[in-house]
């Protein structure tokens, strides 16, 4: 699927202004002391999650989009007016943007009801009316019976529930979202998305989050920043399903390897490993790019990888360790001698010797991390008993055996 041009860096400055005013949110600026240079653009109705690193850069968007920071150049645009640059700066209360965050914030001396009217109030309107409008979204996000309850008798999920209502009570043109169900119990988490799903459809949200629930479930589009720039935007499936950085290749589930193309459906990594796969694109007149020597990378999901003991007795087919069953079949080569299993047993066409570099065990199944020869990490889905059998342990050699089939190639962006 071909990713929608959500945000990037503008040609030139009369580009860049054409963007932000078509927009709902823009930045287009950068804060030197953070080393954050930032351009995106938000169209208006769209819910767009920011996701990236610790120490990115998301923080900052959400600070410049709140009013919370000021560039030292370039400027921050709402619905097409400026209201951010060096020379000119809108403070947070004069803005139409709303914040929710991990920590509900609401006033400890103040019922529910009167959280959810003080906006409105604050905003000049009368009091009578600001209590109706705060009764409404009580009763919208399913607190009405807790109008007269304070801070302290709520819950965690029902603070939660009047935070999110005090923040619509004031009919923001931009919600931001950092992170709100992060500090929530596992059980409460789904019913509090699924709420904020509903109540923010078609309307502009900026969320920060590290959740692939909440792209899937809370986002339209997703914007990925790594060392302080847009690396890569488009829509949730689109990015997920083809992943341009190893963080949001993690983040989708899978591995991601980078290397040089070499051939119609292969590359070759740093450390000299050939990976063959296939090109979802190759047929789109709109995809082009795969030429010899040029960059590429493969993505790889975890449940096709098996994985072969580097030393022991030749194996049946079967004796990988995989939890895949084409990745079960796929490994029925033998043992892997040097590095490398014979591929003239299998119809596997890649085996990459790499090192075990950690275990996260999981009821049955087990996340095996592997680094190849250039320190790239390949990620396989094991079940538990293969892992024991095999006495998977950080320092292990192992080989990495994958069906081309399973293999996905892009030319990188």
């Amino acid at each position: 699927m071909a990713e929608r041009p959500l945000a990037g860096r503008p040609a030139d400055a009369g580009a860049a202004s054409a963007a932000a005013a078509a927009a709902a949110a823009a930045l287009d600026c950068r804060v030197a002391e953070r080393d954050v240079e930032l351009s995106l653009t938000v169209p208006a109705g769209r819910r767009v999650a920011i996701v990236g690193p610790n120490g990115a850069g998301k923080s900052t968007a959400l600070a410049l989009l709140a009013g919370h920071l000021r560039p030292d150049s370039g400027e921050v645009h709402l619905h097409g007016r400026p209201v951010s640059s060096p020379g000119l700066h809108v403070p947070a209360h004069r803005r139409r943007v709303v914040s929710l965050e991990q920590r509900p914030g609401l006033f400890p001396h103040l019922s529910a009801l009167d959280n959810v009217a003080y906006g409105p109030r604050a905003r000049g309107v009368r009091r009578r009316q600001a209590l109706d409008r705060a009764r409404a979204e009580l009763e919208a996000v399913g607190c009405a019976d807790l109008a007269d309850r304070r801070p302290h008798e709520l819950s965690g999920g029902q603070a939660q529930r009047v935070a999110l209502a005090r923040a619509l009570a004031v009919d923001p043109e931009l919600v931001l979202l950092d992170e709100p169900l992060a500090a929530l119990d596992v059980e409460i988490a789904p019913g509090i998305r699924r709420l904020i799903a509903d109540r923010l459809t078609g309307r502009t949200v900026v969320m920060v989050t590290h959740d692939p629930l909440d792209l899937w479930a809370m986002a339209d589009d997703v914007v990925v920043i790594s060392g302080g720039r847009v690396v890569q935007s488009g829509t949730v499936e689109g990015v997920l399903s083809r992943p341009g950085s190893d963080f949001a290749a993690r983040l989708a589930g899978v591995s991601l390897l980078e290397g040089t193309v070499v051939d119609d459906d292969e590359l070759r990594t740093p450390g000299g490993d050939a990976v063959t796969g296939y090109r979802p694109d190759a047929e789109s007149a709109e995809v082009s790019g795969w030429v010899t020597g040029t960059r590429a990378i493969a993505t790889v999901d975890p449940r096709a990888v098996a994985v072969h003991a580097a030393q022991g007795p030749p194996q049946q087919a079967g004796d990988a360790a995989g939890s895949a069953p084409n990745a079960g079949s796929a490994a029925g080569a033998g043992s892997a001698a040097g590095g490398v299993a014979p591929r003239s047993l299998s119809s596997a066409r890649n085996a990459w010797p790499a090192r075990v570099v950690g275990l996260a065990p999981a009821g049955a199944l087990t996340r095996v991390t592997t680094e190849l020869r250039d320190g790239q990490r390949v990620d396989a889905e094991v079940t538990s008993r293969s892992a024991a059998q095999l006495a998977l342990a950080p320092g292990v050699d192992v080989t990495l055996v994958v069906k081309a089939a399973q293999v996905a190639l892009y030319p990188r962006a």
